[in-house]
């Protein structure tokens, strides 16, 4: 008689069971991704509302085919180069590192990929993890499409959101999400406040001085308003965005856990009420009216303020973050029309402004005590440094060979039917 038969028996169950768990908590985790990653994904259409609703109606096909071609080329750069980049398994935390082994993994051997629970402690797939990762790569460029709209030249524009998505942003992205450098430091950034939204708005910073503002915005020491497209196109775009943050934030807990994922979308959503009232009373306050522009930017504010510590800022504190960020981003547009600079739809003062202080707003409120302002401070300007500079060598390089701006003629009578031979609005009468 074999009186360990029972035992054994035992065992194989106790296997069976936790293999069987495992497998479960894999798919409920990584079905929570998968829509995340939809929702990031939809975010594109929402930056592209936006931005054709505050841009003029000749341009309405030149900002939409930039805003559809964006992600193309953000995800096919990311896949081939960027993705590498970003993780590249540094052996010691460092500035740059290349994992030449893995390289091939992606394009011809499939069938290594990593689909079980043994990958990201089941908290989602290798395949999930590259198309998450790759919409927010994609997001950083399509930032710098909104401040230079109007004027740019669509062929430099798609050769820089190349060469910043497929490098720049991965190699920063490293330092801290990649296991670098910054990571090592001890600076936090939960959903990308810095690494996706202050990145994309020093390169959209760097591209609004070299590309210079439009003709006639700025007309003997004023600001002339130039009348967006779609109001209602703008508002969409706005809470389209917002959606998406659902996803851009709550998926960046890496997991479906369901205490964290709620406490994240609360935060979060709380911080974007604050940030638009923010937006509303600093507006009236500063041009006496109802600004219903600075009130959608103002809920754009809170949210990107609270990416970097949606999950370690209490609700009542993610208030406040997000309202400081909806009056900042009032106070930065008005500054940066004083120095003329001209953006089209306030995105460094979105992007830029707010995801700075919403990084170093973790070294304030962050109720983990390892968070420090100091250590905070050093990411935001190392990260800005790199991206401003590697944006304005990218767009001078341009400038001085190909050009970065469309002439005064097509400028004037609208990139629509210069470049696309086809209007964005159209009023067509039958005889």
């Amino acid at each position: 008689m074999n009186y360990f038969a029972p035992l054994l028996a035992q065992d194989l169950a106790a296997i069976d069971l936790s293999t069987e768990l495992s497998q479960n908590l894999l798919t409920t985790n990584n079905v929570w991704m998968m829509l995340s990653t939809a929702l990031v994904f939809i975010m594109h259409l929402g930056f592209a509302g936006v931005e054709a609703g505050f841009g003029q109606a000749k341009n309405t096909v030149n900002i939409l085919f930039k805003n559809t071609v964006t992600p193309i080329i953000g995800i096919l750069s990311y896949a081939a180069v960027g993705f590498y980049l970003m993780y590249p398994g540094f052996e010691v935390p460092g500035w740059f590192a290349f994992d030449a082994g893995g390289w091939s993994m992606f394009w011809f051997a499939p069938e290594t990929a990593d689909v079980t629970a043994d990958y990201a402690s089941a908290g989602y797939t290798y395949w999930t993890d590259f198309l998450f990762q790759a919409m927010f790569a994609a997001t950083a460029a399509t930032i710098v499409s909104g401040a230079i709209a109007e004027r740019v030249k669509l062929g430099a524009y798609l050769i820089f959101t190349l060469f910043f998505v497929g490098l720049v942003y991965p190699i920063i992205g490293s330092w801290k999400w990649g296991g670098g450098a910054l990571n090592e430091m001890g600076f936090y950034d939960f959903a990308g406040s810095t690494l996706v939204h202050s990145v994309g708005g020093w390169g959209a910073l760097a591209g609004v001085i070299l590309v210079g503002p439009r003709i006639g915005k700025y007309v003997n020491g004023k600001t002339i308003e130039k009348p967006g497209a779609s109001v209602p196109l703008a508002v969409i775009g706005v809470f389209l965005l917002w959606l998406g943050w659902f996803g851009f934030n709550g998926g960046s807990v890496l997991s479906a856990d369901p205490g964290l994922v709620s406490f994240v979308l609360v935060t979060t959503s709380l911080a974007a009420c604050a940030g638009g009232m923010g937006g509303f009373l600093a507006a009236y306050f500063a041009f006496k009216r109802l600004d219903l522009g600075m009130v959608l930017n103002g809920i754009l504010a809170g949210l990107v303020s609270i990416t970097a510590g949606a999950d370690v800022i209490n609700p009542g504190t993610a208030v406040l973050v997000g309202f400081v960020g909806g009056i900042l981003v009032v106070i930065s547009a008005v500054l940066l029309d004083k120095v003329r600079l001209d953006d089209v739809v306030g995105a460094v003062s979105v992007h830029l402004t707010c995801g700075v202080w919403g990084t170093l707003a973790v070294g304030i409120f962050s109720t983990n005590p390892d968070h420090s302002f100091f250590t905070q401070l050093i990411g935001v300007a190392i990260c800005g440094a790199t991206a401003f500079a590697s944006a304005f060598a990218i767009f001078f390089v341009l400038k001085k060979t190909v050009g970065i701006r469309v002439s005064e003629e097509h400028e004037r009578t609208g990139l629509d039917s210069h470049e696309h031979g086809i209007r964005g609005y159209t009023i067509v009468f039958d005889e």
